[in-house]
């Protein structure tokens, strides 16, 4: 089993930055075969993929609404992933959701459906 906690959430203006982070514990922690990502879901929208990166690599992937403005990176000794938001927008209100999953192709696509593992999301506002 794997569990993840997200901190880091809160409320900014427009043009401010955030930086999210999400401790994961279990069989993630001995392992690097697992993808990371970011989803965020807003009011009334699906839940969307922001970002994910391999524990066991470094390329790391992102959706195009976010592309220069987010960067996702983890720290594996200390089983941490992180999501640095700088020029955040009105529309990236959401709640955000770190996830997992096990994959030893190294593989992280496939869509929100794919993924196992989640945590229980911190809230970001962003204010104009």
């Amino acid at each position: 089993q794997v569990q993840l906690v997200e901190s880091g959430g809160g409320s900014v203006q427009a043009g401010g930055s955030l930086r999210l982070s999400c401790a994961a514990s279990g069989h993630i922690s001995r392992n690097t075969n697992y993808c990371m990502g970011w989803f965020r879901q807003g009011p009334g929208k699906d839940r969307e993929e922001v970002a994910n990166i391999y524990r066991g690599g470094d390329t790391a992937r992102y959706a195009d609404s976010v592309k220069g403005r987010f960067t996702i990176s983890r720290d594996n000794a200390k089983n941490m992933l992180y999501l640095q938001m700088n020029s955040l927008k009105p529309d990236d209100t959401a709640m955000y959701y770190c996830a997992a999953d096990y994959r030893p192709s190294g593989y992280c696509g496939g869509g929100v459906r794919t993924w196992n593992y989640w945590g229980q999301g911190t809230q970001v506002t962003v204010s104009s």
